[in-house]
């Protein structure tokens, strides 16, 4: 333990471990409305095509985080009107926007002369390798998700729940669905950078989950799943540095263990039948 926290004497140190809170905090609360409204198969449609959007960067020579941005967010509202006007295809429609999206990515990577190492970090994540300049996007972030969750909290809440009476009540539903969606899509490309497009989707989702059994509303809902984002991520980000593993997929490796243990714990609570 000792040896763990003289690590963040480095730069690279302190920058993961304020990247691993402020994904925590963004994941914890985007991920809440993720699971409350069963999108977690659009969130993996968005993260796969994200994939496009590091292929155009790469080919184009922008820098990859605000492309990648760009091309999500035009990603992720195409999906929103998919599922909001053809929700009995929508799952088809978003699969073959996630397949195309890949596609071309890879295309564009084998168009582009040369091997960049910062493809990895986007296939596997690596949240040692997060820069200072990430760390200030993903705090304007987290700033704009409190602003938007404090302001429409209760139309998001009813929206979450009951898009039918959202309508009835006059809450314009399409523009905090295209809203919600696009917070998705960001995130989604923030945390990329920490564990990948692989395994962005559990950073999303697990913790939610969990603290949808301990929560009686959607704001403890998410501060449990912030909490729980926390923890996974200092144990996952300990466990790497003493057993030299792959900081994101240890992270990722906590978070679902607790989350079987979490279920394991449940079930034994449960009267038999």
């Amino acid at each position: 333990m000792e040896g763990f926290l003289a690590g963040f004497q480095f730069e690279f140190m302190r920058n993961a471990l304020f990247a691993g809170l402020l994904a925590s905090f963004i994941c914890g609360v985007v991920g809440t409305y993720v699971v409350v409204n069963r999108i977690v198969f659009l969130s993996g449609g968005i993260a796969h095509a994200a994939y496009g959007g590091v292929g155009l960067a790469f080919f184009l020579g922008l820098p990859l985080l605000p492309c990648t941005l760009v091309f999500s967010t035009l990603v992720a509202l195409v999906m929103a009107a998919v599922t909001l006007k053809s929700r009995h295809r929508a799952d088809t429609v978003i699969g073959v926007i996630w397949a195309l999206g890949m596609a071309f990515g890879v295309i564009l990577l084998d168009l582009t002369p040369g091997y960049n190492v910062d493809l990895m970090s986007y296939l596997f994540g690596s949240i040692l390798a997060v820069p200072a300049s990430d760390l200030w996007i993903m705090l304007g972030l987290g700033g704009v998700i409190l602003v938007i969750v404090t302001t429409l909290y209760g139309d998001l809440l009813t929206l979450s729940y009951d898009m039918d009476f959202a309508q009835v009540r006059g809450i314009p539903v399409t523009i905090l669905y295209g809203l919600l969606v696009v917070l998705v899509a960001l995130s989604v490309v923030v945390v990329i950078r920490m564990v990948g497009l692989i395994l962005v989707i559990a950073l999303l989702t697990i913790a939610p989950h969990i603290a949808e059994r301990h929560s009686n509303s959607l704001a403890w809902m998410m501060a449990w799943a912030t909490a729980f984002n926390v923890g996974f991520t200092l144990a996952g980000l300990f466990l790497s540095y003493r057993y030299d593993l792959t900081s994101g997929a240890t992270i990722i490796l906590v978070a679902g263990t607790v989350f079987f243990l979490s279920f394991a714990w449940k079930r034994r609570g449960q009267p038999a039948a």
